[in-house]
């Protein structure tokens, strides 16, 4: 499905971020922070794939970017985590099951109670009887076909400047990222997600040696880069002497989505999330579909809408919801439309608006996000002729030529920098990691030539390191949200990587700690520790 670029006064490249920590606990047959998948594959994933799928059957020409992070792949494809998965929706097929009898005689939840049951169904056969277990086959498939594009990131989406003062652990995560994206997607990358959008001037330079095209950078990146902008951010520029280009976030469209008093997400007919009957229902009749230990928790089955600030929610109606997602849709479209006449009128080139969101704030958060997705890609498609969807890949073909500028260091996080993943709830980490970035080097280059055991001592080091290194743990800890967990796994691969380095300097790895190791944090199975040995520091 070609599009025609030259028709239009501009474009929007709508980006989705696609990324979950890796959780992923063999040693017990329930584990309470797997849910954070099986919520997101219900919620998010096959709805947003469902919707995908409709509009390339439809023949509807759009586009979608779309970033897959190697943790999430990695545990989309694990056979023990599948059947979880499977295991999870069957439960909730029964818990709505039970929920259609329970209200039957109720009008205001009866109706819902049945949408329930339809979709979780609806998951149940997507998964095991069209995708046969494998959800990243299935965007892979889409990817080829034209309309959706993947993007990379780094390796366990660890927060890079933060890192910079070891340039070889920053290759490391780019480059296991990269090379994981062609192991599920079966093609280079062409563009990458920074985790967070944090990005440090020359960052680029381990972007290039990847053969990166182009990556996002919260708006002030652009608006305060080197020499100033002349486009603001909506162009693209040329980062330094390197090839490769930086796409800013618009702030207008970002609002719109984002904001809890100003975003669609906020409208008092949509779902209010907190309102479960995890926490709502008796705990007897609840208890087979919760954590077995009893803990209280999202079933994603929810009756009440947003209605509005008040602890007396109204029933939810989803039909009036998705009636008010496609007025919300084309709520954004005409508000594009306005803001690209604007933008054309005052450029000499056509300017390109950036949308990025986290993708689990499509169906998870904002229930009816995903269909406001759809409604947007139809209406953009046959409604109007200004504004045309695009991938960033695509605007660069046509537009090869752009200003070179210094982009400012920047995040997408709360106040903008590094705060949110250095602060007082989580800056002890820091020592330690770059203790474990000196060492995985070292030993890299000590060890250079190790084969059989010492190798794959060195390669699970590697795996520790990168783990411990994932930027979810510090932001979890700056929440204040599962504090325990993300402490806990920050120390437990800290703790892995000394004692398979202590071993290895001693000469006597313990070969069944080495593979109790690998069977747990099993990421990466190609990963090699030679990428540590580099000396390229500067």
């Amino acid at each position: 499905m070609n599009i025609d670029l030259a028709s239009a006064k501009g474009y929007l490249a709508l980006v989705l971020h696609a990324h979950l920590p890796y959780v992923r606990h063999p040693e017990r047959e329930h584990f309470m922070e797997e849910n954070w998948l099986f919520e997101a594959i219900t919620e998010t994933y096959i709805p947003l794939l469902t919707i995908l799928q409709n509009l390339t059957n439809d023949r509807v020409p759009f586009r979608l970017t779309m970033s897959m992070t190697p943790p999430l792949c990695s545990m989309l494809a694990d056979p023990l985590l599948q059947r979880r998965y499977a295991r999870h929706i069957g439960l909730l097929i029964e818990l709505a099951e039970k929920e259609t009898v329970r209200t039957r005689n109720d009008p205001a939840f009866a109706q819902t109670a049945q949408m329930y049951l339809d979709r979780f169904r609806v998951c149940r056969r997507m998964f095991v009887d069209i995708c046969n277990y494998d959800l990243v086959a299935a965007f892979r498939r889409l990817q080829d076909a034209g309309s959706l594009e993947i993007i990379a990131c780094a390796a366990t989406h660890g927060y890079l400047p933060n890192m910079q003062a070891n340039p070889t652990a920053v290759r490391a995560q780019v480059h296991t990222g990269v090379e994981s994206y062609r192991s599920f997607f079966g093609r280079r990358p062409r563009g990458i997600w920074l985790p967070e959008c944090g990005y440090y001037p020359g960052l680029e330079e381990i972007l290039e040696e990847e053969r990166i095209r182009y990556f996002f950078t919260d708006t002030h990146g652009i608006l305060y880069a080197d020499p100033r902008p002349k486009y603001g951010i909506f162009a693209p520029v040329f980062c330094g002497n390197t090839g490769v280009a930086a796409f800013a976030r618009d702030v207008e469209s970002s609002k719109s989505v984002w904001s809890s008093k100003e975003g669609y997400p906020g409208d008092r007919d949509y779902r209010d999330f907190y309102r479960d009957i995890g926490f709502d229902l008796d705990m007897d009749y609840i208890r087979p579909y919760i954590d077995p230990a009893g803990i209280p928790m999202h079933t994603g089955i929810k009756y009440y809408r947003i209605t509005g600030k008040t602890k007396h929610k109204q029933p939810y109606d989803y039909r009036k919801a998705l009636r008010r997602a496609s007025v919300h849709a084309g709520n954004f479209m005409f508000n594009r439309e306005k803001q690209v006449e604007y933008l054309a009128s005052n450029m000499d080139r056509p300017p390109i608006i950036i949308a990025p969101y986290d993708a689990e704030l499509f169906g998870h958060w904002w229930y009816e996000g995903p269909y406001w997705i759809n409604h947007l890609m139809r209406k953009m498609a046959f409604e109007q002729n200004t504004v045309r969807l695009v991938t960033c890949a695509e605007y660069l073909d046509a537009h090869p030529l752009n200003q070179v500028c210094t982009p400012s260091f920047s995040s997408w996080g709360d106040k903008g920098y590094s705060e949110v993943w250095l602060a007082g709830g989580n800056d002890w980490i820091y020592r330690h990691l770059h203790r474990l970035e000196e060492k995985m080097c070292d030993a890299a280059r000590r060890f250079a030539g190790a084969r059989g055991l010492r190798a794959r001592v060195l390669n699970q080091m590697a795996r520790e390191l990168l783990l411990a290194q994932a930027s979810d743990w510090a932001f979890i800890m700056s929440t204040g949200t599962n504090v325990d967990y993300a402490v806990r796994r920050t120390k437990e691969h800290v703790a892995a990587f000394l004692r398979l380095h202590r071993e290895l300097l001693k000469g006597s790895p313990d070969e069944a700690f080495v593979s109790l190791c690998e069977s747990h944090d099993n990421i990466f199975p190609n990963i090699d520790f030679h990428m540590y040995a580099s000396s390229a520091d500067s």
